[in-house]
């Protein structure tokens, strides 16, 4: 009973109270399920943003509004996490339509032929200077940002881009064939946006 008023429910989660967020859970679960579910047309997924909500609810606990009528903010942001998975999910389907393009690119080429190719790419990558290589790897190999390459090696995003479009220039330059469907075979993490 203590917790049916929003103001109070908030102000114990807010305290890390467990018993506080096993009752949010519990109270108001099965209607954003719903809700989710109306909008995903997919229950698996309808509990995947429910799931996703709650986490992020006791992560940023502290900054609840008592003001804001909870279930409005619980409905909002299951709405805005519907849509940020939908953004991914479509993302992704681009990115494996632009992979399957690429690939059907170079698939006509004898397997000889090719396998030159990728050993000239790969002689290229490693022939970069050591700051460039590093920063192309880190982006392409390792699936890192832009942000999170420029924390990790204290360098500014606008570094960051140049390093790697100066990659992308270089081996161009010097294997002097359209580069990507190359780099979707050696780089499986490879499908940021890039000019080449």
């Amino acid at each position: 009973m203590k917790f049916q008023n929003d103001f109070v429910l908030i102000q114990y989660l807010k305290n890390g109270n467990e018993e506080a967020y096993v009752y949010l859970v519990d109270h108001f679960n099965n209607r954003l399920c719903t809700y989710a579910s109306s909008l995903a047309n997919d229950p698996l997924m309808a509990q995947d943003i429910v799931q996703q909500v709650f986490i992020k609810v006791w992560e940023k606990r502290n900054q609840l509004n008592a003001n804001f009528p909870l279930s409005n903010f619980l409905h909002k942001s299951v709405y805005n996490e519907f849509i940020d998975q939908y953004r991914k999910k479509r993302a992704v389907t681009l990115l494996e339509k632009k992979y399957i393009d690429a690939l059907n690119s170079i698939v006509e080429e004898e397997e000889s032929h090719l396998d030159k190719r990728l050993v000239l790419v790969k002689q290229e990558i490693e022939n970069l200077p050591p700051k460039c290589k590093q920063v192309f790897l880190m982006s392409k190999q390792d699936g890192l940002t832009n942000t999170e390459i420029s924390e990790y090696l204290g360098i500014s995003i606008k570094a960051v881009e140049w390093q790697i479009t100066k990659a992308f220039s270089t081996i161009r330059e010097r294997v002097k064939v359209k580069m990507q469907g190359y780099f979707f075979i050696l780089f499986p993490m490879f499908g940021r946006k890039f000019k080449y």
